[in-house]
């Protein structure tokens, strides 16, 4: 693995704790932390919000938050936020390890490569009745917590197969007025860490648990092609093809509100008389929403994301709270735009997830655009200054700034520079005691 290599993980990494520690305070955090608290507490991990615990324990809690902003990291052709569950299990196990950081940001690399692989060939006719991140993710988990902890490749092997045996996740949670989908996640890392320590005592897995008769891909994915799990034709690790999310909403949305960003300063919008949104048959039934009453429906609502940032620019995370949500220059916007499937980004799907706007004004002159790609894709990357934008306003929704901020930042940041996992282990617990304490600043979920 190369310097970029490592310094790619190492940002990684640097989202996701930025976006994990903003969703550890909001409203679906607290029944996680509620039962950790209780019963998770003790040991050497860092559990966001709950303080010391052991791997599995750790991973569960941490794996939680990832999805709760909608900010996490996302590979287009597998479906897949890996960040979710890869990064919790690879800290944990880690941590329990004490192994040093270069292994730590190997871990992740590994536990990318091999769910995104995985879910590369579910994914193939686009979404099924499985959540990616939980049934898909859940190899890569097990793979990281088996490279933290120095596992040999029969180990491995086991681990993959006692991972497959844990694969779960429905997307009947996004059907209904649920808050499970961190479940799925939060599921997917822990069990990785479990399938590793499990291989680590001797216990056999299924060598065959992908490709077999009885396995993975035959009974989730049964039109998949395991083979391809083994392309031996890609270059590079497929880490460097997932995206970061600049704003706090499906990713579905995103290039439509890269879109609006570009078309507000020449646009009147007193003078709009609808908006219609150009997206993939997927982006529109995830997305279509035009009403959203909840800050949940508002990050999957095209109307509610692309009226604000026509309004006032970049959706941060207050423009999904309650008075946003009923704002009536938003709610007027809102209802004037409409979402509609492209033919051509349908097919296109899932490798590329486009969008266009076509604005109409009053006096019937319209203005369009289009995009095959999203700000923060691998087309359009995220600039330094723009992920440590991110970070720091994430740390700072949770009540976490000043010095312990600048440590943190400097630290995961160049973390393939520092040797020893405790310093990033301390601060990871500094953080978790503000997280912990009921007065730190809340983000309304």
């Amino acid at each position: 693995m190369s310097a970029r290599d490592l310094a790619r993980a190492a940002t990684h990494l640097y989202d996701w704790i930025g976006v994990a520690v903003a969703g550890a305070v909001t409203d679906t955090a607290r029944p996680v932390l509620n039962l950790a608290r209780t019963h998770y507490a003790g040991g050497r991990c860092t559990a966001l919000g709950v303080g010391g615990a052991g791997p599995e324990n750790a991973a569960f809690v941490n794996g939680s938050f990832g999805t709760l902003l909608e900010m996490d990291d996302l590979h287009r052709s597998s479906i897949l936020h890996a960040g979710d569950v890869v990064i919790p299990a690879a800290l944990a196990a880690a941590q329990h390890a004490q192994v040093n950081n270069a292994t730590l940001l190997e871990a992740i690399i590994v536990g990318y490569e091999i769910a995104l692989r995985i879910g590369q060939s579910a994914a193939k006719g686009g979404y099924s009745a499985w959540y990616n991140s939980g049934t898909c993710g859940v190899f890569g988990a097990a793979m990281a917590a088996a490279h933290a902890l120095g596992l040999t490749a029969q180990q491995k092997v086991d681990a993959l197969g006692q991972a497959g045996m844990q694969a779960s996740g429905l997307w009947q949670c996004r059907l209904e007025p649920t808050d499970s989908k961190c479940l799925a996640t939060a599921h997917a890392a822990r069990a990785g860490v479990t399938a590793a320590l499990l291989s680590a005592e001797g216990l056999r897995g299924a060598r065959h648990i992908l490709e077999g008769k009885l396995g993975f891909f035959r009974s989730f994915y049964p039109a998949a092609n395991p083979d391809a799990v083994l392309d031996p034709t890609d270059a590079g690790w497929r880490l460097h093809e997932v995206s970061l999310k600049p704003w706090p909403a499906c990713r579905h949305i995103h290039p439509a509100i890269g879109i609006a960003l570009e078309m507000r300063d020449d646009l009147d919008v007193s003078s709009i008389n609808e908006v219609v949104i150009e997206s993939y048959e997927a982006g529109r039934n995830f997305c279509d929403m035009p009403d959203p009453v909840t800050a949940h429906e508002a990050r999957f609502s095209f109307q509610h994301c692309v009226a604000v940032t026509l309004l006032q620019g970049e959706p941060r995370l207050s423009d999904f709270e309650a008075a946003a949500l009923v704002n009536p220059v938003t709610a007027t916007l809102r209802s004037k735009i409409l979402v509609r499937d492209d033919p051509e980004l349908t097919s296109a799907f899932p490798d590329k997830m486009g969008a266009g706007l076509i604005v109409t004004f009053n006096d019937g002159t319209t203005k369009s655009m289009s995009t095959d790609h999203a700000p923060g894709d691998p087309e359009q990357p995220m600039s330094p200054e723009a992920i440590r934008a991110k970070f720091r306003r994430n740390l700072q929704a949770a009540g976490v700034s000043g010095d312990l901020a600048d440590r943190l930042d400097a630290a995961v940041l160049h973390l393939d520079t520092i040797p020893s996992i405790q310093t990033l282990a301390q601060y990871l617990d500094d953080v978790s005691a503000i997280v912990s304490n009921p007065q730190a600043k809340e983000v309304s979920q």
